[in-house]
Formats: structure tokens, sequence, C-alpha cells
């Protein structure tokens, strides 16, 4: 018979096990949940699921902001057997939709902040029996249960049977190759994380309050907001508001916290907004993800506000971080080392053949328990990511005599920003749908803070009205995600290309790093001249 392990019980009813009832678990704006209040939160939700017809490995999508609400459906969704999906708030309603439809979600959790966005998607789900709301929706085409309803049903201590392998949850990336993708993990992946980079290199303790910069329906923000501090007792800082660094300066002096944990982009921020020295006094620790960290970034951070900042690299697929620097043994400008628990190697994309020799240039690739089972009905995207016990994360590194790895970039044209994956085809789109674009090519460039973000390459239809950088910036920054917009538009009469007229990216990208960092070139010398 299998073995029954639920990830809700690992992080709550454990946790009232070993004398932890009266601990805070949640804390921000909405006010404290101790861990007794939560479990009997949770237990209340999971018999209000059953109630409004939720059935086991359904999938529940989530679109909510970081809050009790959000938790709560989470660990209840998952306690009952459902598969919670949480998705970007960042999301439109068509793209909210789009994922309703490929995940054949049966219910949707929203929060009153996206609740328009929401019901308009709703409508455009045949299969959805059902919305889960903080507030009335009166204009949903399905029928409508509030998340305090729920929480009145009586108590429920039954506990789907699952098991380690058993669906727990859902997170959609873009990943390597630009189109969402549902990441599908195991309820023992919680466990994994938790035991490797949370309690052997985060060295996460009870008396510990976290407070992420990224949101926790990335598998980075929901290891940070969710699953760390529940599972050792520690509290967890919800803030439903976009992070910003005044918001992330006075939560932090608030609620107290500990632990901070941010990316490149948003450290870069908080520098640029004047902060004081003492800003986040409290604050023992700050970790690292979605990016690279450029050395000079955190020298500049650290000698700031005097925090030592851990940088690792994780992946949706493999849940959280499983290559990390450690506390003491940070090298500014790598990675670190294998998370424990976690095998890396690097492979020539070429040839396929293991690269040994420091120092020189592969593909990463990690084996670790906590990777998922493949991506929801995507046969092709699996097979190239998870191959055997090894996940293709993508990114090319070197590593060097200590074992010390280092980021050279993405191994494919995709490019992130702010942490976040960003297909190159998906911003060209847009800017091809304006009247005045022939043709679009976009690329990774960094700015002055060694960060990566888009450079789009455009020719201009001949007939075209005149059009400037910035209205093509604005159009795109209507049409998407802030953080997919280019930071800067170059008109050119063409692109260089190969012999077979495909367009040579990597010349491009050459071109571009001038563009958002001119002082660069200037310092170093135009290519081809003596510094």
């Amino acid at each position: 018979m299998a073995q029954l392990f639920n990830a809700c019980e690992y992080l709550l009813d454990r946790r009232l096990a070993a004398g932890d009832g009266q601990r805070i678990a949640l804390t921000g704006p909405a006010g404290d949940l101790t861990y007794a209040e939560l479990h009997d939160r949770v237990r209340r939700t999971a018999a209000g699921l059953r109630a409004a017809g939720v059935q086991p490995e359904q999938r529940v999508l989530m679109v909510m902001s970081d809050s009790p609400d959000f938790v709560v459906v989470y660990l209840a969704a998952m306690r009952v057997g459902a598969v919670p999906v949480p998705v970007s708030t960042m999301l439109r309603a068509d793209g909210i939709a789009e994922l309703l439809r490929d995940s054949r979600a049966r219910f949707l959790a929203v929060t009153h902040e996206f609740a328009a966005a929401a019901e308009s998607a709703a409508a455009a789900a045949p299969e959805l029996a059902g919305v889960l709301a903080d507030s009335p929706l009166p204009a949903s085409t399905r029928p409508v249960h509030l998340l305090s309803e729920l929480a009145a049903a009586a108590p429920d201590d039954v506990v789907y049977d699952t098991s380690p392998d058993s669906p727990a949850f859902w997170l959609y990336t873009s990943g390597t190759t630009g189109t969402p993708k549902g990441a599908m993990h195991r309820h023992a992946s919680v466990q994994v994380v938790c035991e490797t980079y949370g309690t052997q290199v985060l060295g996460i303790r009870p008396d510990d309050r976290c407070l992420s910069a990224a949101k926790a329906f990335f598998a980075y923000g929901l290891g940070n907001s969710v699953l760390f501090p529940l599972s050792v007792g520690a509290a967890a800082v919800l803030n439903p508001v976009p992070s910003r660094p005044d918001v992330i300066v006075d939560a932090a002096a608030k609620y107290g916290a500990t632990l901070f944990f941010g990316g490149p982009t948003f450290f870069a921020n908080m520098l640029r907004a004047g902060l004081q020295p003492d800003a986040l006094a409290g604050v023992r620790l700050a970790a690292s993800a979605g990016e690279a960290l450029p050395a000079a970034l955190y020298e500049r951070w650290t000698s700031r506000f005097g925090i030592d900042i851990l940088d690792g690299i994780g992946m949706t697929e493999m849940l959280h971080i499983f290559l990390s620097n450690q506390p003491g043994q940070v090298r500014p400008g790598t990675t670190g080392v294998a998370v424990p628990g976690y095998d890396l190697r690097l492979l020539d994309e070429d040839t396929g053949a293991e690269v040994t020799e420091p120092g020189t240039p592969g593909t990463l690739f990690v084996r670790g328990s906590s990777s998922a089972t493949g991506y929801w009905a995507r046969y092709d995207a699996s097979r190239l990511v998870f191959q055997g016990e090894w996940l293709r994360t993508g990114d090319t590194y070197v590593r060097d005599a200590d074992g010390y790895y280092e980021c050279l970039g993405r191994t494919g044209d995709m490019l992130k920003a702010s942490g976040i994956w960003v297909s190159p085809m998906e911003v060209e789109s847009r800017l091809l749908a304006h009247p005045a674009v022939a043709q679009a090519v976009v690329v990774g460039a960094a700015d002055a803070d060694g960060l990566e973000k888009p450079v789009a390459y455009v020719v201009l239809a001949a007939d075209a009205a005149p059009v400037t950088e910035a209205e093509l910036v604005e159009f795109c920054r209507a049409g998407l995600p802030s953080f997919k917009r280019p930071r800067a538009v170059v008109f050119t009469e063409g692109f260089p290309t190969t012999a077979t007229g495909k367009v040579r990216r990597v010349e491009l990208r050459a071109m571009a790093a001038e563009v958002l960092n001119p002082a660069a070139i200037t310092a170093a010398g135009a290519p081809g001249e003596a510094p």
C-alpha cells in the first residue's frame, strides 16, 4: 500500500502537533493568524470546498493577492485532494481564460482586486463550474461561493488519501520555450524544498518572519511566503499590494521581517530609491533569485544596507532554488554551489557530452526530487526539458575548480526581465500589431546595473506614418505586462541574417550591449579597439 502524505498536513497539522498552535503563522495588513486559527480556517474551508462540489484532482485556478485567503485556499484545496493552480495576478481577462481552458479548471478562486478580469474570463471558460471569491461577483456567469461562507462550514478533519506522488498543485511557466505550460508538482515536492534549501541553506528558524518582494503565485514567492515559514513554525508577512521599495521597507519595519526575498531588479530599485542604510534594520539575511545577481550590484547593496544576499537559481519546474551561495561562503558574481540534495552537470550544447574542465561553458542540467512530473498536455516540451532523471535548465554556466557556478546567459533566445521569463516572440508580436511596424526582433541587453532587459530592433513600414520610440514603448505597455515592454527601440533598415535568411540574434545582442549601457562601451573601448 502506498504511503500516505499530504502537503497540507505537513505544513499545518504537523505544527499543531509540535505545540505551535499559538505562534503567529500569517501577518500583514489583513491581521494576524495563529497556527491554530489557520488550521481551523483551512479545515472549515476544506469542508466548504467539498460542499461546493470540488472533487479530488480537479484544478482550482487561483488569481489571488498575497493574503490569508490565498494561503487558506491553497492548503484547503490540497487537503481535499484537489489541485490548486496559482497564476499571475498580472494576467488580463483573456490570459486568465486561456489558462482556465488549458488547465480544464472546474473552479476559479479570486480576490476582489481581480474580480472584473475574473468575471470576464469565467464567461469564456465553458468547463468552469463555479467561482470562489472574497466578495460578491454580480456579473458572474457561474455560481459564486463566498470564501467567508466556505470558512463558516463545520470543520472537517478528513484529509484525502494522497501519497507523496499524488498531484498536489500546478504552477504555470513559460519556461525555456515561450508558451504557457503547467508544471505539475507532487505533494512530496513541498517537503523536499523545505528540507533542502529552506533548512540547509537559508537556515530558516521558528522565530523568523519572511517578507518576499516576489508574490506567492511565483514558485519563488510560494516557497518564501508559504512553504518555508509554515514548515518550521515561522511567520509569513503577506502584503497584497504590488511590491515597491517603500512598501517593502514599511512592511519590514511594521511586521518585524527577519528574512527578505527579492530579485536583482528589486535590489537595484531599492538602491535607486535612496533608502536609509538602516531601512531594513531587523533583517538578518536576504536571498535573491530569478536572474543572476551582478557582483557590482551585490557589493553596492550589501555595502549600503549591511545585509548579506544569497544569490541562487531555481526554476518553476524544480519548485525552488537548487543552486545557491551559502551563508558565510558567498562569492559575488556567482550563483554558488549545488544545494544539498541536488546534483548538477554541464553538457556541451552541440555534442551532448558532459563538460568537466573548469571554466568551460555548458548547458546546466539539474537532478533532484522536487522536480515536476512534467508539463500538463505538453508532450514535446516535456521531453525537451525533462530528460530522464535530469532537467534541462536552458541556462549556460561555467564551473570553477571549487565547484562555484557562474551564469553566462540563456542557452536559447529567451530572456529574463525582473526575474520572469520573457518570450521575444510575444513582444515582437505586439510590436507587429502596430500599423507602422513592418518587422521586429527583440533581444536581451544588460542595463547599467548589469540586469537583462528587452531591446527591440524595428523596421518601419515604407508607407507608415511617423512613429517615435516612446510611442512604440507605450503601445507595448498597453498590451503587455510592464516588465515585457522594450526598454529601448532601435530603428533600423534591416537585420543581420545567416546564409539561409535567419536573423542572427547573437549579433543583435552584441549591438544592443551599448543601447542600455553606453558607459560600459566607452569604458572598455569599442569592439575591436584597445581599451
